[in-house]
């Protein structure tokens, strides 16, 4: 799950807590791919985005 900001940062949620936030040519892109992508491309999209965030602390 993603939400724009009205200042055009991008916020990638996932399980309801803040993965990262995406900021100028990086949220424009992300954005640009995302929109017009079905819900497993807009998968991909933000896995690809978000890189291997949980190695290493998950239980």
């Amino acid at each position: 799950m993603f939400r724009e900001t009205k200042d055009g940062r991008v916020l990638i949620y996932w399980h309801g807590k803040q993965i990262t936030v995406l900021k100028g040519k990086v949220a424009s892109k992300f954005l640009k791919d995302i929109l017009p992508a079905d819900s497993m491309q807009a998968q991909l999209v933000m896995a690809r985005i978000t890189g291997h965030f949980k190695h290493g602390n998950e239980r």
